[in-house]
């Protein structure tokens, strides 16, 4: 065997193992040059990072050894395409990150270039292009093949479809698009996430049978999906359907929250207000037959002190059209009947007769769908006026 120790291409690798700045330059022209890993939150960059380490540490090695792509080269590349099929990434993009690679590779040879001749920098190219022409290769039938098993078992894809929108794993609009193309599907929006569980708890995990029931009790309402997270269900469909949603829980003592003001690029931020408001909410506020919304979650939020919503959000979503200057009489009596603790009290302070006022609570219980004598909906509208003030 042949010692490489010591030769002007081992030093040239040793000095950009033991710097890290080369993988982060890797990553951050991968990052700033090709759209889908632009858009990537940042939850997923150390996964590129990882591959990027591993890639300048193997391509370094075969160049100052000698060496060849071996059988597990070709599976370590078979599953990342496989990877990258089920989280909707374009095989031309993640191809096309190798290559903006392989250029910042070269590039960091090159500078480091002292005693290096012609020969090595050729072994260096004839490196790089074998690995890139392999790696197209393999990429190119992993991804099909994945591709392929995703649509031949459609409810698991779907399944994983919602999987990856709640996690935050697509990286662009034109990735959810093609994937969802190839499914048969065109996702709804406005849409509707809805999270929700057993009333009085139950058993640990929900089951994917349960949670496709519940879709299933919705009726016929256009492109749905589901799945489950732990013991909750967790289903996506038209924003439209949301009515029909209190009656299916009620009937079957389940609790949940649905949250229809985000955009398909934020289911990630939807699943995350519902389970937390399913986790933080008191018990007076899964009154029967109520249903939690986008208002209830982002005041839950704000309670918690991690609401990332500004303040004139939370107010339009609470209130509504008790914002516009026409109806601030209404506002004026929810805000006397909360300071004044009573209908008799708030209408002595505003010089109403009781049945007035009570009219205009009934008033703002309609335009609000938020009661004023309910606790937790009495809590939720105080605190829109209080943080609106």
């Amino acid at each position: 065997m042949t010692n490489h120790s010591g030769t002007p291409r081992s030093r040239v690798r040793d000095e950009i193992a033991a710097d890290p700045r080369v993988v982060d330059a890797v990553v951050a022209a991968v990052h700033g040059q090709v759209p889908v890993y632009a858009a990537l939150d940042d939850s997923r960059l150390p996964e590129v990072r990882a591959i990027a380490a591993w890639g300048v540490d193997r391509l370094l090695h075969l160049w100052a050894t000698g060496g060849a792509l071996e059988p597990a080269d070709l599976r370590r590349f078979r599953g990342i395409a496989a990877a990258r099929a089920a989280d909707g990434r374009p095989v031309q993009a993640v191809l096309r990150a190798y290559r903006v690679a392989a250029t910042v590779l070269t590039d960091e040879v090159a500078a480091r270039a002292t005693g290096l001749t012609a020969a090595d920098g050729l072994a260096l190219a004839r490196v790089l292009l074998t690995a890139l022409d392999t790696l197209s290769e393999e990429m190119a039938t992993a991804y099909a093949a994945t591709t392929e098993d995703l649509a031949g078992d459609r409810d698991r894809a779907l399944r994983l479809l919602l999987d990856d929108l709640i996690a935050g794993r697509h990286a662009s609009e034109g990735a959810l698009s093609d994937r969802s193309a190839r499914l048969g599907v065109h996702l709804p929006e406005p849409y509707c996430l809805l999270v929700a569980e057993p009333a009085a708890g139950g058993a640990p995990d929900m089951s994917y049978e349960a949670a496709a029931g519940l879709l299933g009790a919705l009726g016929d309402c256009g492109v749905a999906l589901s799945t489950v997270r732990g013991s909750r269900a967790v289903l996506l469909f038209p924003a439209a359907a949301v009515g029909r949603v209190p009656a299916v829980l009620d009937e079957r003592g389940w609790r949940g929250c649905a949250i229809t003001g985000e955009g398909l690029d934020r289911v990630a931020v939807a699943h995350r207000l519902a389970a937390d408001a399913l986790d933080t909410a008191p018990p007076h506020a899964h009154r029967p037959g109520r249903l939690l919304t986008d208002a209830d979650a982002h005041v839950l939020a704000l309670l918690a002190g991690h609401s990332a919503a500004a303040p004139e959000h939370i107010v339009r979503l609470v209130l509504g059209p008790l914002t516009d200057p026409e109806q601030r009489h209404l506002l004026e009596a929810l805000t006397a009947y909360i300071d004044a603790g009573s209908a008799t009290a708030a209408a002595r302070a505003l010089h109403l007769h009781p049945q007035s006022l009570r009219y205009r609570l009934r008033r703002v219980h309609v335009l609000t769908s938020r009661d004023p004598r309910d606790p937790w909906q009495r809590l939720t509208l105080d605190i829109a006026r209080t943080v609106g003030s």
